[in-house]
């Protein structure tokens, strides 16, 4: 690997998750990139192990916003006051949906994150 691609690896990954979208959002826009190019694989893509040791228990949940519905002020208030983000970067989760709200969070964080969002309209899944 170059020494530049090296480089390049050791930027991202000290992104955060905002710059990051926003980073993925930009190359798109930029090479007419489909969200396909970008799609991570779902469980129905994965073949899952069939040894019944490596079976571990999930203690590490995303949050994904999955749509805003028709409270979409709600939504950003509720969100904003559920990640203490700033206007700006709440607002980019909302119109660049489905959006990663909060990863490698517990599994109770995430259902009350996911609760709060859907009383005011929203869709969330927890994965």
């Amino acid at each position: 690997m170059s020494s530049k691609i090296d480089e390049l690896i050791n930027i991202i990954e000290n992104l955060t998750l905002m710059e990051l979208t926003e980073l993925v959002q930009k190359l798109k826009d930029k090479f007419g990139i489909t969200q396909t190019a970008f799609t991570v694989p779902t469980a129905g893509t994965i073949q899952p192990s069939t040894s019944p040791e490596t079976k571990e228990e999930k203690t590490e949940f995303t949050v994904i916003l999955t749509s805003v519905g028709d409270k979409k002020i709600q939504v950003l208030k509720e969100l904003r006051a559920l990640t203490n983000l700033g206007l700006k970067e709440a607002k980019d989760i909302i119109d660049n949906v489905p959006s990663v709200i909060k990863e490698k969070i517990s599994k109770e964080e995430a259902e009350k994150i996911k609760t709060k969002l859907e009383e005011v309209g929203a869709k969330v899944e927890i994965k």
